[in-house]
């Protein structure tokens, strides 16, 4: 894997690259003008942003996943254990997508919610371990204790914010400075 590949796989964003480069090469861009868009990517803030590696423990940041098709992509790009901090104001959805790849991807969820009836409802059957949290601290120091060395901690929450958080920016920021604190 090259590091251009590397880059938009961690970052979530190999599909959004795939169908760039498709595009551009059907108004006749050249191969190296492509390449060299690519390489200058800057992912954006709040979806898949790599916050900071604590104790050997990735912690990631996609609050801007408010929806199941959001989090399915955020969910599909990591290639290693994955502690998924979810949840938000649900309005009973229908997280069927997300179920297989949370049976191979997920060792634990953390369901960050005023009511996480129905996600944890939907996901206890194909993960170990679900917990609850109200606040972002509880659910990042949870996460931290509950990680090991090469674990991923995945803030993709699959809902809107306006549970706990004014919108999905605050749910972010409130993410990165807990994860920023320990």
């Amino acid at each position: 894997m090259d590091l251009l590949e590397k880059t938009l796989r961690e970052s979530g964003n190999i599909y959004s690259g795939m169908a760039k480069t498709i595009a551009s090469r059907l108004i006749d861009v050249r191969k190296e003008g492509i390449k060299n868009s690519l390489n200058g990517f800057q992912n954006q803030a709040h979806r898949l942003e790599d916050v900071s590696r604590v104790r050997g423990i990735r912690f990631i940041n996609d609050s801007r996943a408010t929806n199941v098709n959001a989090a399915w992509f955020a969910l599909e790009s990591q290639e290693q254990p994955v502690i998924w901090i979810a949840g938000g104001r649900d309005a009973d959805q229908d997280y069927s997508p997300l179920l297989p790849l949370a049976a191979s991807k997920v060792k634990t969820m953390i369901c960050l919610s005023a009511d996480g009836a129905n996600l944890i409802s939907q996901f206890q059957r194909v993960v170990p371990a679900i917990y609850e949290a109200c606040s972002m601290g509880t659910a990042v120091r949870m996460a931290y204790e509950m990680g090991s060395p090469g674990d991923i901690v995945l803030l993709s929450p699959a809902c809107p914010s306006f549970d706990l958080f004014e919108n999905f920016a605050d749910r972010g920021d409130q993410f990165k400075a807990q994860v920023n604190a320990l």
